[in-house]
């Protein structure tokens, strides 16, 4: 165990008890039920001899809160201390349809590129649905998607997912409806 009381594992999340394997809440990293879910996949499929992953970059954390509150990714400050150049772009839900039918426009989209590439670095939502709107962004991250991809994906009216694309297309300085 480390000093935190964290049992340390190796890639395979073997302990340095041989045949001894821990996942979740145990092992360092977010403690959230959904990281363990996935630690839990990859070491059965690691422990069947086939090549289990996780992603621990593209796990999203999420506050249910009122408003929620969701986040994947790189932070502005991480993308600053690590010298990456970015653009953001934002989109608040007043301007959503959907937030505005049902009364729930406290908060925004936000969505980090990276300067040359266009690929999706982070984002962060706090709104309607939050919980349920970074999982767009996971997919979108883990296929290496770029700010334009998402953009240009076809999104139904109304949805708070319009949100999305409005800030992705605000990466480039486009909104659609402000």
């Amino acid at each position: 165990m480390d000093q935190r009381g964290f049992i340390q594992v190796d890639a395979d999340f073997e302990s340095s008890v041989p045949g001894v394997f821990a996942i979740g809440d145990c092992v360092p990293g977010p403690m959230l039920a959904h990281k363990a879910e996935e630690d839990g996949v990859a070491a059965v499929e690691i422990m069947a001899g086939q090549s289990g992953h996780v992603d621990y970059g593209l796990v999203p954390g999420i506050v249910y809160t009122h408003p929620e509150v969701a986040s994947i990714g790189k932070t502005e400050d991480e993308l600053k201390q690590a010298g990456t150049g970015y653009r953001k772009g934002s989109f608040p839900f007043t301007a959503n349809s959907r937030a505005r039918t049902t009364g729930d426009m406290d908060g925004t989209v936000k969505i980090l590129a990276d300067a040359e590439t266009d690929r999706v670095l982070g984002v962060h939502i706090i709104g309607p649905e939050a919980g349920n709107l970074i999982h767009e962004c996971a997919t979108a991250m883990a296929f290496g998607a770029t700010a334009e991809d998402i953009a240009r994906t076809c999104h139904g009216h109304p949805t708070y997912n319009e949100a999305v694309k409005e800030a992705a297309l605000a990466v480039d300085g486009r909104p659609i409806h402000t």
